[in-house]
């Protein structure tokens, strides 16, 4: 998987740089669209097919309801990221890297997925963890369950009822957190977790 694996490493690391919230989600929506052409190829029965279609159900929800929480929440300028992109480059790629060297083989079936997916997961943890933007914030857990969901389309024997429960948990957490980010919009103007500062109690 050399091909789509360097694919979905670009498209984490897109999420990484830019500063567009609806170029990060069509990253992370492609993602999953990646994701869905792998678990399609290799599936051969229809628990497989049920997976599949689980996480392209799931992908398609989020797309739809994160690109109407920025359409309806459109900043007047975009929220300021207090590092540069090419520095938020660099430490994702040094993390990704770090975590490679450092956590030992997990058992995938391909073992040239297993870095894609520390990658994935240390690309979404530095976006969650350095973005002010919440919904970018969001965004970035989103690009750590795609690295999940590669790394689950890579164990032997998973259920389809774990890739349904999985899908359905994320929605929900998803919905959750979108509905946080129109409150702070609401509420301070802007989808800035830096606002939250400001409040006492």
């Amino acid at each position: 998987m050399t091909g789509p694996a360097w694919v979905l490493l670009g498209l984490g690391l897109l999420v990484v740089v830019v500063q567009r919230r609806t170029l990060a989600l069509g990253a992370v929506s492609a993602q999953v669209l990646v994701l869905v052409g792998l678990a399609f190829a290799d599936a051969g029965d229809l628990h497989e097919f049920a997976a599949t279609g689980a996480l392209a159900v799931r992908g398609t929800v989020l797309a739809v309801v994160f690109g109407l929480l920025i359409s309806r929440t459109r900043d007047s300028r975009p929220v300021a990221h207090p590092l540069k992109p090419l520095l938020r480059g660099a430490l994702a790629v040094g993390l990704g890297l770090a975590l490679t060297w450092l956590v030992p083989p997990i058992g995938l079936a391909d073992r040239t997925a297993e870095p894609v997916v520390l990658c994935l997961v240390a690309f979404g943890l530095l976006v969650a963890a350095t973005s002010r933007a919440t919904i970018v914030q969001v965004l970035g857990v989103l690009l750590v369950e795609n690295g999940m969901s590669l790394a689950a389309l890579q164990l032997p024997g998973s259920s389809w009822m774990i890739e349904l429960g999985v899908a359905v948990d994320v929605i929900l957490i998803a919905l959750v957190a979108g509905i946080f980010h129109e409150r702070i919009f609401v509420e301070f103007g802007a989808g800035d977790s830096a606002a939250l500062r400001s409040l006492r109690d």
